[in-house]
Protein backbone atom coordinates (compact mmCIF):
# COMPACT_ATOMS: atom_id res chain seq x y z
CA UNK A 1 0.00 0.00 0.00
CA UNK A 2 1.48 3.42 -0.97
CA UNK A 3 0.82 6.51 1.35
CA UNK A 4 -1.28 9.27 -0.46
CA UNK A 5 -0.46 12.52 -1.79
CA UNK A 6 -0.43 15.18 0.93
CA UNK A 7 -0.92 18.46 -1.29
CA UNK A 8 -2.35 21.50 -0.06
CA UNK A 9 -4.31 23.73 -2.71
CA UNK A 10 -3.93 27.16 -2.86
CA UNK A 11 -7.68 27.94 -3.89
CA UNK A 12 -10.77 28.39 -1.33
CA UNK A 13 -12.21 26.27 -4.49
CA UNK A 14 -9.66 23.57 -4.37
CA UNK A 15 -10.59 22.99 -0.77
CA UNK A 16 -13.82 22.95 -0.77
CA UNK A 17 -14.07 20.46 -3.36
CA UNK A 18 -11.57 18.49 -1.45
CA UNK A 19 -14.69 18.39 0.98
CA UNK A 20 -17.12 17.33 -1.10
CA UNK A 21 -15.44 14.64 -2.86
CA UNK A 22 -13.69 12.98 0.41
CA UNK A 23 -16.29 14.06 3.28
CA UNK A 24 -19.81 13.85 4.60
CA UNK A 25 -22.59 16.21 3.11
CA UNK A 26 -23.91 16.07 6.64
CA UNK A 27 -23.68 20.20 6.16
CA UNK A 28 -24.33 23.15 4.57
CA UNK A 29 -21.54 25.15 5.13
CA UNK A 30 -21.37 29.24 3.50
CA UNK A 31 -18.41 28.78 0.66
CA UNK A 32 -15.61 30.53 2.67
CA UNK A 33 -12.43 28.66 3.82
CA UNK A 34 -10.87 29.73 7.14
CA UNK A 35 -7.63 29.49 7.90
CA UNK A 36 -7.27 31.27 11.43
CA UNK A 37 -8.87 33.01 13.81
CA UNK A 38 -8.04 36.06 15.94
CA UNK A 39 -10.50 37.32 19.08
CA UNK A 40 -14.02 37.94 17.58
CA UNK A 41 -12.60 37.71 13.90
CA UNK A 42 -12.13 34.48 11.32
CA UNK A 43 -10.07 34.91 8.57
CA UNK A 44 -10.24 33.46 5.42
CA UNK A 45 -7.56 31.77 3.15
CA UNK A 46 -7.10 35.03 1.18
CA UNK A 47 -6.82 37.22 4.49
CA UNK A 48 -10.26 38.65 4.45
CA UNK A 49 -11.58 39.20 8.04
CA UNK A 50 -14.89 38.02 9.26
CA UNK A 51 -17.07 39.05 12.58
CA UNK A 52 -18.24 35.84 14.17
CA UNK A 53 -21.22 36.29 15.72
CA UNK A 54 -21.67 32.77 16.32
CA UNK A 55 -18.77 31.42 18.56
CA UNK A 56 -19.46 27.46 17.10
CA UNK A 57 -22.26 27.37 18.74
CA UNK A 58 -20.81 28.92 21.94
CA UNK A 59 -18.41 26.86 21.73
CA UNK A 60 -15.50 29.70 20.99
CA UNK A 61 -17.35 31.98 23.53
CA UNK A 62 -13.63 33.56 24.88
CA UNK A 63 -12.56 34.60 21.41
CA UNK A 64 -9.77 32.89 18.63
CA UNK A 65 -6.57 32.01 20.51
CA UNK A 66 -7.50 33.55 23.60
CA UNK A 67 -3.75 33.66 25.53
CA UNK A 68 -4.78 32.44 28.87
CA UNK A 69 -6.37 29.17 27.36
CA UNK A 70 -4.08 28.54 24.82
CA UNK A 71 -1.08 29.42 27.25
CA UNK A 72 -2.86 26.56 29.31
CA UNK A 73 -3.24 23.96 26.76
CA UNK A 74 0.53 23.98 24.92
CA UNK A 75 2.11 23.99 28.09
CA UNK A 76 0.26 20.85 29.60
CA UNK A 77 0.49 19.43 25.73
CA UNK A 78 4.24 19.64 26.12
CA UNK A 79 3.72 17.58 29.79
CA UNK A 80 1.30 14.95 29.55
CA UNK A 81 -1.60 14.78 26.87
CA UNK A 82 -3.39 11.64 28.18
CA UNK A 83 -2.30 8.44 29.94
CA UNK A 84 -5.68 6.93 29.81
CA UNK A 85 -7.70 6.36 32.85
CA UNK A 86 -5.48 3.15 34.04
CA UNK A 87 -4.11 5.85 35.76
CA UNK A 88 -4.13 8.84 38.14
CA UNK A 89 -3.02 11.95 37.39
CA UNK A 90 -2.13 15.53 39.37
CA UNK A 91 -4.98 17.08 36.99
CA UNK A 92 -7.76 15.39 36.93
CA UNK A 93 -8.81 15.50 40.83
CA UNK A 94 -8.03 19.25 40.88
CA UNK A 95 -10.43 19.65 38.79
CA UNK A 96 -12.82 17.83 39.57
CA UNK A 97 -12.83 19.96 42.99
CA UNK A 98 -13.05 22.76 41.02
CA UNK A 99 -15.82 22.12 38.88
CA UNK A 100 -17.90 20.35 41.40
CA UNK A 101 -17.66 23.39 44.18
CA UNK A 102 -17.63 26.04 41.34
CA UNK A 103 -21.47 25.01 40.19
CA UNK A 104 -22.27 23.72 43.94
CA UNK A 105 -21.98 19.84 43.24
CA UNK A 106 -20.81 16.87 44.67
CA UNK A 107 -19.91 14.60 41.83
CA UNK A 108 -18.44 15.21 38.00
CA UNK A 109 -17.87 12.73 35.71
CA UNK A 110 -15.71 14.08 32.86
CA UNK A 111 -16.93 12.99 29.22
CA UNK A 112 -15.99 14.26 25.77
CA UNK A 113 -18.59 15.75 23.79
CA UNK A 114 -21.88 17.07 25.16
CA UNK A 115 -23.82 14.05 23.27
CA UNK A 116 -21.67 12.29 25.52
CA UNK A 117 -22.73 13.70 28.66
CA UNK A 118 -26.52 13.67 27.57
CA UNK A 119 -25.86 9.57 27.26
CA UNK A 120 -24.31 9.05 30.56
CA UNK A 121 -27.22 11.58 32.03
CA UNK A 122 -29.77 9.06 30.34
CA UNK A 123 -28.38 5.74 31.62
CA UNK A 124 -27.75 7.62 35.38
CA UNK A 125 -31.81 8.30 35.02
CA UNK A 126 -32.57 4.55 34.32
CA UNK A 127 -29.86 3.07 36.96
CA UNK A 128 -31.29 5.16 39.81
CA UNK A 129 -35.03 4.17 38.34
CA UNK A 130 -33.81 0.63 39.00
CA UNK A 131 -31.16 0.83 41.99
CA UNK A 132 -33.15 3.53 44.04
CA UNK A 133 -36.51 4.00 42.75
CA UNK A 134 -37.21 0.53 42.17
CA UNK A 135 -39.32 0.87 38.79
CA UNK A 136 -40.06 -2.60 36.98
CA UNK A 137 -37.11 -3.95 35.03
CA UNK A 138 -36.94 -2.10 32.05
CA UNK A 139 -40.13 0.01 32.15
CA UNK A 140 -37.97 3.50 32.60
CA UNK A 141 -39.06 6.59 30.64
CA UNK A 142 -37.80 9.99 30.12
CA UNK A 143 -39.55 12.72 29.47
CA UNK A 144 -38.23 15.29 26.80
CA UNK A 145 -39.41 18.70 24.85
CA UNK A 146 -40.42 18.60 21.00
CA UNK A 147 -38.01 20.34 18.54
CA UNK A 148 -35.02 19.29 21.05
CA UNK A 149 -31.32 19.39 20.16
CA UNK A 150 -29.07 16.75 22.46
CA UNK A 151 -27.44 15.75 19.93
CA UNK A 152 -26.89 12.70 17.57
CA UNK A 153 -26.30 9.67 18.83
CA UNK A 154 -28.80 6.86 18.01
CA UNK A 155 -30.26 6.57 21.33
CA UNK A 156 -30.85 10.53 21.47
CA UNK A 157 -31.97 10.96 18.13
CA UNK A 158 -34.75 8.14 19.03
CA UNK A 159 -36.26 10.96 20.65
CA UNK A 160 -35.80 13.58 18.15
CA UNK A 161 -39.02 15.29 16.10
CA UNK A 162 -36.17 16.26 13.40
CA UNK A 163 -36.60 13.81 10.15
CA UNK A 164 -32.96 14.49 8.96
CA UNK A 165 -32.16 12.87 12.53
CA UNK A 166 -33.76 9.98 12.73
CA UNK A 167 -34.83 8.81 9.31
CA UNK A 168 -33.90 5.48 8.27
CA UNK A 169 -31.58 4.99 11.34
CA UNK A 170 -34.58 2.87 13.88
CA UNK A 171 -35.20 0.22 15.25
CA UNK A 172 -35.21 3.26 18.25
CA UNK A 173 -34.82 2.96 21.76
CA UNK A 174 -38.21 2.94 23.76
CA UNK A 175 -38.52 4.81 27.08
CA UNK A 176 -39.12 8.55 25.59
CA UNK A 177 -42.49 10.98 26.32
CA UNK A 178 -41.92 13.77 24.41
CA UNK A 179 -44.07 16.80 25.40
CA UNK A 180 -44.55 20.48 23.85
CA UNK A 181 -41.47 22.85 25.58
CA UNK A 182 -41.93 25.66 27.67
CA UNK A 183 -45.26 24.01 28.58
CA UNK A 184 -45.38 22.73 32.38
CA UNK A 185 -49.04 21.51 32.81
CA UNK A 186 -47.96 19.12 29.95
CA UNK A 187 -44.91 17.63 31.95
CA UNK A 188 -47.96 17.46 35.21
CA UNK A 189 -50.27 15.60 32.61
CA UNK A 190 -47.52 13.48 32.31
CA UNK A 191 -46.34 12.66 35.31
CA UNK A 192 -50.40 12.38 36.57
CA UNK A 193 -50.53 9.22 33.93
CA UNK A 194 -47.43 7.13 33.10
CA UNK A 195 -46.36 5.90 36.92
CA UNK A 196 -43.14 4.79 35.34
CA UNK A 197 -41.16 8.41 34.44
CA UNK A 198 -37.86 8.43 36.06
CA UNK A 199 -36.56 11.69 34.94
CA UNK A 200 -37.03 15.02 32.75
CA UNK A 201 -34.42 16.26 30.56
CA UNK A 202 -34.33 19.73 29.24
CA UNK A 203 -32.67 22.40 27.60
CA UNK A 204 -32.92 25.59 29.36
CA UNK A 205 -33.15 27.57 25.80
CA UNK A 206 -33.43 25.92 23.19
CA UNK A 207 -31.12 26.85 20.82
CA UNK A 208 -31.39 24.96 17.68
CA UNK A 209 -35.13 25.24 17.56
CA UNK A 210 -34.84 28.69 17.05
CA UNK A 211 -33.44 30.29 20.47
CA UNK A 212 -36.54 29.89 22.20
CA UNK A 213 -36.56 31.41 25.45
CA UNK A 214 -38.94 29.86 28.52
CA UNK A 215 -41.94 32.25 30.01
CA UNK A 216 -40.40 33.16 33.83
CA UNK A 217 -41.03 30.56 35.91
CA UNK A 218 -41.43 27.67 33.71
CA UNK A 219 -38.69 25.38 35.25
CA UNK A 220 -39.51 26.08 38.84
CA UNK A 221 -42.59 25.03 37.87
CA UNK A 222 -40.93 21.66 36.15
CA UNK A 223 -38.71 21.00 39.08
CA UNK A 224 -41.12 21.34 41.61
CA UNK A 225 -43.19 18.43 39.81
CA UNK A 226 -40.48 16.31 39.40
CA UNK A 227 -39.82 16.88 42.88
CA UNK A 228 -43.22 16.16 44.01
CA UNK A 229 -43.25 12.98 41.55
CA UNK A 230 -39.78 11.59 42.84
CA UNK A 231 -38.33 12.51 38.81
CA UNK A 232 -35.04 13.29 38.25
CA UNK A 233 -34.51 16.79 36.75
CA UNK A 234 -31.63 16.90 34.01
CA UNK A 235 -30.50 20.42 32.65
CA UNK A 236 -29.02 20.24 29.09
CA UNK A 237 -26.66 23.16 29.47
CA UNK A 238 -23.99 22.62 26.77
CA UNK A 239 -25.26 25.75 25.37
CA UNK A 240 -26.66 27.98 28.17
CA UNK A 241 -23.77 27.32 30.72
CA UNK A 242 -20.94 28.94 31.62
CA UNK A 243 -22.18 32.79 31.78
CA UNK A 244 -23.58 32.90 28.28
CA UNK A 245 -27.12 34.41 30.05
CA UNK A 246 -25.29 36.27 32.82
CA UNK A 247 -25.52 33.38 34.88
CA UNK A 248 -23.32 30.25 35.64
CA UNK A 249 -26.37 28.13 34.94
CA UNK A 250 -29.10 29.08 33.64
CA UNK A 251 -31.17 27.29 35.93
CA UNK A 252 -29.76 29.21 39.11
CA UNK A 253 -32.84 31.16 38.88
CA UNK A 254 -34.66 29.19 42.08
CA UNK A 255 -32.86 27.76 45.22
CA UNK A 256 -32.81 24.36 44.42
CA UNK A 257 -30.53 22.96 41.78
CA UNK A 258 -31.53 20.26 39.02
CA UNK A 259 -30.04 16.68 39.94
CA UNK A 260 -27.91 16.40 37.10
CA UNK A 261 -26.47 19.29 34.78
CA UNK A 262 -24.98 18.87 31.37
CA UNK A 263 -21.88 21.24 30.05
CA UNK A 264 -20.01 21.10 27.00
CA UNK A 265 -18.99 23.07 24.20
CA UNK A 266 -17.22 26.23 25.81
CA UNK A 267 -15.85 23.93 28.47
CA UNK A 268 -13.17 22.90 26.59
CA UNK A 269 -12.51 27.09 26.09
CA UNK A 270 -12.99 26.61 21.87
CA UNK A 271 -9.33 24.83 22.03
CA UNK A 272 -10.35 20.67 23.26
CA UNK A 273 -13.67 19.48 23.06
CA UNK A 274 -14.70 18.22 26.86
CA UNK A 275 -18.05 17.66 28.25
CA UNK A 276 -19.34 16.97 31.92
CA UNK A 277 -22.07 15.96 34.25
CA UNK A 278 -22.75 17.19 37.23
CA UNK A 279 -24.50 15.20 39.60
CA UNK A 280 -25.81 15.64 43.60
CA UNK A 281 -23.56 12.92 46.00
CA UNK A 282 -26.56 11.32 47.04
CA UNK A 283 -27.60 10.47 43.25
CA UNK A 284 -24.44 9.29 42.34
CA UNK A 285 -23.82 7.10 45.28
CA UNK A 286 -26.76 5.65 45.48
CA UNK A 287 -26.91 4.80 41.81
CA UNK A 288 -23.25 4.15 41.14
CA UNK A 289 -21.65 3.40 44.83
CA UNK A 290 -17.89 3.48 44.95
CA UNK A 291 -17.75 0.21 43.22
CA UNK A 292 -15.66 -0.22 40.09
CA UNK A 293 -17.91 -3.33 39.18
CA UNK A 294 -20.90 -0.92 38.58
CA UNK A 295 -19.30 2.22 38.26
CA UNK A 296 -17.29 1.31 35.18
CA UNK A 297 -20.05 1.52 32.85
CA UNK A 298 -19.49 5.49 32.49
CA UNK A 299 -15.99 5.37 31.26
CA UNK A 300 -14.07 5.96 28.38
CA UNK A 301 -10.69 6.48 27.19
CA UNK A 302 -10.37 10.60 26.99
CA UNK A 303 -12.83 11.42 29.24
CA UNK A 304 -10.78 13.29 32.17
CA UNK A 305 -7.21 13.91 30.14
CA UNK A 306 -4.93 15.92 31.34
CA UNK A 307 -5.07 18.29 28.62
CA UNK A 308 -8.71 18.82 29.38
CA UNK A 309 -9.26 19.21 32.46
CA UNK A 310 -6.35 21.87 32.17
CA UNK A 311 -8.10 23.53 29.04
CA UNK A 312 -11.53 23.58 31.35
CA UNK A 313 -9.79 24.77 34.56
CA UNK A 314 -8.69 27.68 32.34
CA UNK A 315 -12.04 28.50 31.03
CA UNK A 316 -13.97 28.04 34.04
CA UNK A 317 -11.38 30.97 35.65
CA UNK A 318 -12.21 33.31 32.65
CA UNK A 319 -15.92 33.24 33.92
CA UNK A 320 -16.04 36.10 36.26
CA UNK A 321 -19.20 37.91 37.85
CA UNK A 322 -17.92 41.03 35.89
CA UNK A 323 -18.02 38.76 32.64
CA UNK A 324 -21.45 37.53 32.92
CA UNK A 325 -22.60 41.30 34.43
CA UNK A 326 -21.06 42.20 30.89
CA UNK A 327 -22.65 39.94 28.49
CA UNK A 328 -26.32 40.58 30.09
CA UNK A 329 -24.99 44.22 29.14
CA UNK A 330 -24.12 43.60 26.00
CA UNK A 331 -27.53 41.07 25.09
CA UNK A 332 -29.77 43.44 26.30
CA UNK A 333 -27.95 45.80 23.92
CA UNK A 334 -27.87 44.14 21.42
CA UNK A 335 -31.65 43.05 21.54
CA UNK A 336 -32.41 46.98 21.42
CA UNK A 337 -30.76 47.97 18.88
CA UNK A 338 -31.68 45.21 16.21
CA UNK A 339 -35.18 45.06 17.48
CA UNK A 340 -35.58 49.19 16.47
CA UNK A 341 -33.25 48.66 13.32
CA UNK A 342 -35.66 45.55 12.32
CA UNK A 343 -38.11 44.83 14.46
CA UNK A 344 -40.47 46.71 11.85
CA UNK A 345 -39.37 44.94 8.75
CA UNK A 346 -41.89 42.76 7.14
CA UNK A 347 -39.58 40.11 6.81
CA UNK A 348 -39.02 40.25 10.83
CA UNK A 349 -41.49 38.07 13.10
CA UNK A 350 -39.86 38.33 16.82
CA UNK A 351 -36.20 39.12 17.88
CA UNK A 352 -35.58 37.57 20.75
CA UNK A 353 -32.76 36.63 23.55
CA UNK A 354 -31.19 35.77 27.17
CA UNK A 355 -27.82 37.04 27.62
CA UNK A 356 -25.49 36.46 24.58
CA UNK A 357 -28.16 34.20 22.56
CA UNK A 358 -30.13 35.60 20.10
CA UNK A 359 -32.56 34.64 17.61
CA UNK A 360 -34.31 36.59 14.98
CA UNK A 361 -37.37 34.79 13.49
CA UNK A 362 -37.89 35.99 9.85
CA UNK A 363 -40.82 35.54 7.96
CA UNK A 364 -41.41 33.56 4.76
CA UNK A 365 -40.23 35.28 1.09
CA UNK A 366 -42.22 34.52 -1.67
CA UNK A 367 -40.27 36.53 -4.41
CA UNK A 368 -39.05 33.15 -7.20
CA UNK A 369 -36.16 34.84 -6.97
CA UNK A 370 -35.51 33.93 -2.97
CA UNK A 371 -36.32 30.22 -3.52
CA UNK A 372 -33.50 27.39 -3.00
CA UNK A 373 -34.44 25.97 -6.64
CA UNK A 374 -33.46 29.55 -8.22
CA UNK A 375 -30.03 29.04 -6.47
CA UNK A 376 -29.74 25.38 -7.93
CA UNK A 377 -29.94 24.07 -4.29
CA UNK A 378 -33.47 22.14 -4.95
CA UNK A 379 -32.70 19.51 -2.04
CA UNK A 380 -32.87 22.22 0.07
CA UNK A 381 -36.73 22.94 -0.99
CA UNK A 382 -37.97 21.89 2.17
CA UNK A 383 -36.48 24.38 4.26
CA UNK A 384 -37.30 28.41 4.39
CA UNK A 385 -34.67 30.70 2.11
CA UNK A 386 -34.94 33.82 3.86
CA UNK A 387 -32.44 32.99 6.44
CA UNK A 388 -29.68 30.95 4.94
CA UNK A 389 -29.81 33.69 1.75
CA UNK A 390 -29.04 36.50 5.05
CA UNK A 391 -26.22 34.73 6.23
CA UNK A 392 -25.00 34.37 2.62
CA UNK A 393 -25.29 38.28 2.12
CA UNK A 394 -23.73 38.87 5.25
CA UNK A 395 -20.54 36.83 5.30
CA UNK A 396 -19.87 38.69 1.66
CA UNK A 397 -19.79 41.80 3.68
CA UNK A 398 -17.60 40.34 6.31
CA UNK A 399 -19.96 39.41 8.99
CA UNK A 400 -20.75 35.25 9.95
CA UNK A 401 -24.29 34.37 11.36
CA UNK A 402 -25.69 31.42 10.92
CA UNK A 403 -29.53 30.21 11.03
CA UNK A 404 -30.67 27.55 13.87
CA UNK A 405 -30.31 23.74 12.79
CA UNK A 406 -34.27 23.03 13.45
CA UNK A 407 -35.23 25.98 12.06
CA UNK A 408 -33.93 27.70 9.14
CA UNK A 409 -36.35 30.86 9.33
CA UNK A 410 -34.48 32.31 12.93
CA UNK A 411 -30.94 33.64 12.60
CA UNK A 412 -29.34 32.53 15.46
CA UNK A 413 -26.55 34.81 17.07
CA UNK A 414 -24.02 33.77 19.91
CA UNK A 415 -21.43 36.29 19.76
CA UNK A 416 -17.95 36.46 21.36
CA UNK A 417 -17.72 37.35 24.70
CA UNK A 418 -15.19 40.01 24.14
CA UNK A 419 -17.16 41.88 21.07
CA UNK A 420 -17.50 45.70 21.59
CA UNK A 421 -20.18 48.02 21.01
CA UNK A 422 -18.62 49.18 17.83
CA UNK A 423 -18.49 45.69 16.29
CA UNK A 424 -22.29 45.15 17.10
CA UNK A 425 -23.33 48.47 15.62
CA UNK A 426 -21.28 47.47 12.26
CA UNK A 427 -23.00 44.34 12.43
CA UNK A 428 -26.87 45.61 12.83
CA UNK A 429 -25.99 48.25 9.92
CA UNK A 430 -25.08 45.54 7.84
CA UNK A 431 -27.78 43.66 8.67
CA UNK A 432 -30.54 46.23 8.40
CA UNK A 433 -29.55 47.03 4.81
CA UNK A 434 -29.67 43.57 4.02
CA UNK A 435 -32.92 42.99 5.30
CA UNK A 436 -33.86 45.69 3.28
CA UNK A 437 -32.52 44.88 0.26
CA UNK A 438 -34.47 41.19 0.97
CA UNK A 439 -37.61 43.67 1.44
CA UNK A 440 -36.73 45.07 -1.75
CA UNK A 441 -37.38 42.13 -3.90
CA UNK A 442 -40.32 40.57 -1.97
Amino acid sequence: MTHPTHAVPTLARDFIDLEERYGAHNYHPLPVVLTHGAGVYLVDESGRRYLDMMSAYSAVSFGHGHPVLVKALTEQAQRLAITSRAFHSNNLGVYCKYITEYFGYQRVLPMNTGAEAVETALKLCRKWAYEVKKLPKDTAEIVVCRNNFHGRTTTIVSFSIDPDAYNNYGPFTPGFVVIPYNDAEALAKVLDEHPHVAGFLVEPIQGEAGAYVPDEGYLKKCYDLCRAHNVLFIADEVQTGMGRTGRFLFTETWPRRPDAVLLGKMLGGGLVTTAAMLTKQELFDRAYGQNFETAEGHNATFSGNAVSCVAALAALELVTPQLMAENLRKGSYLREQLTAAIGGSPLVAEVRSWGMILGIELRAAEHPWLSFDHFGMGDLARHPTVGLLLCRRLYRRGFYGFVCGHNWSVLRLQPRFTITQERMDQFICALKEEIEYLCALN
